[in-house]
């Protein structure tokens, strides 16, 4: 019935190969393309917040590899996807550690660039106790921007599924037309920024936080939180998806608003929490996930992440996302 059975049929070199070939395929299709900023994080925790002008004494601290490139990469390595991550870092010590830290959640670092000469961007993390809410004070990234080479070409190819960050908006539209439908793009969106409409339009999933609906550019502050999130709707070609903190994730589709809240997690730390959404979201979405299940993994996992500090070390494997993925509902909201 279309099977090559060893014990039955004589050796076939020519289906052999083929054999070998479908094999050597499977050994090395990626299930998510990870494009975009890898930083070092400072992170500080603290009883509260100093105001201007005030001092406070720091609870402890510790450093980790940040960046929503890398920390959606080390996430998908943890939840047992195959990533393969494209980014820079500098030939320095915060660059060295960032690359340890990759490689010790599994992550392959063979598409990594060391620019020489090149200054690794760190991040200054404050955590508060009390709610896990943080601040950050971020260095911008001197490091070249990366291109679209034969590489990363062969790269979109074979994955299917390429989940961009901010620093790396513009790409969008080039992946597309490397690869056209071939390719998923996910796009992680921080705040309006140039290029930010061409995406809006490119993206298959474009996943802001609800913060976005705040921008002036928007024109959406004197309509209620459900009413922006349709209005933006009207802008995005692909999928919108809007994450809302610890109130879960919104999202639109079959003419209707959704909501999936957040399961009760003591949350220590958010750092990293959307990262990890947008993460999941892409390894839900290689797994065939329809857009409910996607968003109730998502929402899943980025929740879990917070029950430690750094934004990696509580990201769950698989299984233990699941189990909480099932626990979470879906409700109706409003209509379009």
């Amino acid at each position: 019935r279309g099977e090559i059975s060893l014990k039955n049929d004589p050796v076939n070199p020519v289906q052999l190969n083929v054999s070998n070939e479908q094999e050597e395929e499977k050994m090395n299709k990626i299930d998510v393309l990870v494009i975009g900023r890898s930083c070092l994080d400072y992170i500080a925790v603290v009883n509260q917040f100093p105001a201007e002008n005030q001092k406070l004494p720091l609870e402890f601290r510790l450093t980790e590899g940040g960046g929503q490139g890398g920390t959606s990469s080390c996430c998908i390595s943890r939840l047992g996807g195959k990533v393969a991550y494209v980014g820079k870092l500098g030939d320095d010590d915060e660059g060295r550690f960032c690359l340890k830290r990759l490689a010790d959640f599994g992550v392959k670092t063979e598409f990594v660039e060391i620019v020489n000469g090149g200054k690794t961007p760190v991040a200054y993390v404050f955590i508060t106790t009390d709610s896990g809410a943080r601040s950050i004070i971020y260095e911008r990234n001197a490091l070249p921007k990366i291109k679209i080479d034969a590489t990363l070409k062969n790269l979109v190819m074979q994955s299917g599924i390429a989940l961009l960050d901010p620093e790396v908006t513009y790409l969008g539209r080039q992946l597309k037309e490397v690869a056209g439908t071939n390719v998923k793009v996910i796009y992680d969106s921080e705040r309006w920024r140039d290029g930010i409409e061409d995406i809006m339009t490119t993206a298959d999933y474009f996943i802001p936080s609800s913060e976005f609906l705040a921008a002036d550019e928007l024109q959406l502050h004197d309509i209620l939180f459900h009413q922006r999130i349709i209005k933006l709707n009207n802008r995005v070609s692909g999928n919108l998806v809007v994450t809302h903190g610890e109130k879960g994730a919104y999202y639109v589709t079959d003419d209707t608003l959704y909501h999936v809240a957040a399961p009760e997690i003591k949350a220590v730390d958010t750092v990293g929490a959307g990262d990890n959404f947008h993460a999941a979201f892409a390894m839900a979405l290689a797994k065939g996930y329809d857009l409910h299940e996607m968003v109730k993994f998502s929402v899943a996992v980025a929740s879990l992440s917070c029950r430690e500090y750094g934004g990696r070390n509580g990201i769950p494997d698989w299984s233990q996302a699941l189990a909480v993925a099932e626990t979470l509902r879906v409700r109706g909201v409003g209509s379009i």
